[in-house]
């Protein structure tokens, strides 16, 4: 027997909540750097937010492609009301260059891999395709002479 204790608790919606968030803050809709902290002020605008889910949805926010191009470029952290708040640091910079880079860098990774998996293919049906015309030459050939 279940009790409401025990029973399963939905999947946290992410993607939901950040989207919310987009709609509701400028700050994440433009994807400006943000406050260190700015978790704390989300919670005191809306405290009915679960704490994990804030957690999951800044972090899905703050590793995007456009946070950190906002970050590399960015000079002022802003709060949630678009104040100014700290500076951005030339650490912070660094780092979003360097997750970039990597960011970057596997993707033309896999893109490199996809190329030639791709020419693999094309290699391996037209070998096929080559292999079958000279087993039908050989079939032509040979299926005359028994005539």
């Amino acid at each position: 027997m279940t009790t409401p204790e025990s029973s399963p608790k939905k999947p946290i919606d992410v993607r939901g909540l950040l989207k919310d968030l987009h709609e509701r803050f400028e700050v994440f809709r433009n994807h400006s750097p943000l406050a260190i902290g700015i978790d704390r002020q989300v919670q005191a605008v809306l405290p009915e937010i679960e704490k994990k889910a804030l957690r999951l949805a800044m972090r899905s926010h703050t590793i995007s492609t456009r946070y950190l191009k906002e970050m590399e470029k960015g000079a002022q952290r802003l709060n949630l009301d678009t104040s100014p708040a700290d500076e951005v640091t030339d650490e912070n910079r660094a780092h979003a260059t360097e997750l970039l880079r990597e960011r970057f860098k596997k993707q033309q990774e896999q893109r490199k891999a996809t190329e030639q998996a791709s020419r693999a293919a094309e290699a391996a049906a037209k070998a096929e395709q080559i292999r079958l015309e000279k087993l039908s030459q050989l079939a032509d050939k040979f299926g005359r002479k028994g005539r």
